[in-house]
């Protein structure tokens, strides 16, 4: 799908060896609409490493939530460059599970 077909919202991923960031971007007004990452004290507080599958899907929970919150529904997916496995894939499927279409 194309961004202007969902209302130019996207799902934008970063990941570095320690942490995993993800933001629902809407590229018409250039505004963050939501964000989570491991560096967020809720989902700190109950993850031993912020580095791993099991971090990267509480941050794409808890994106899907806040993202519902702000009335976003559909998003267009960036990986950023990263491959689609690992992380980046627990993620999207998390955000997915939790009211996400992309």
């Amino acid at each position: 799908m194309k961004i202007r077909e969902l209302g130019a919202q996207r799902l934008c991923v970063f990941r570095t060896p320690r942490h995993t960031y993800a933001q629902v971007i809407d590229d018409q007004s250039g505004r963050v609409l939501a964000q989570a990452s491991t560096l967020d004290p809720g989902i700190r507080a109950n993850l031993k490493n912020g580095g791993n599958v099991a971090a990267a899907s509480e941050v794409g929970k808890q994106l899907a939530q806040k993202a519902k919150a702000a009335g976003v529904e559909k998003v267009a997916f960036d990986r950023s460059g990263f491959r689609y496995h690992g992380r980046v894939k627990a993620l999207a499927d998390a955000a997915r599970e939790n009211g996400l279409t992309f």
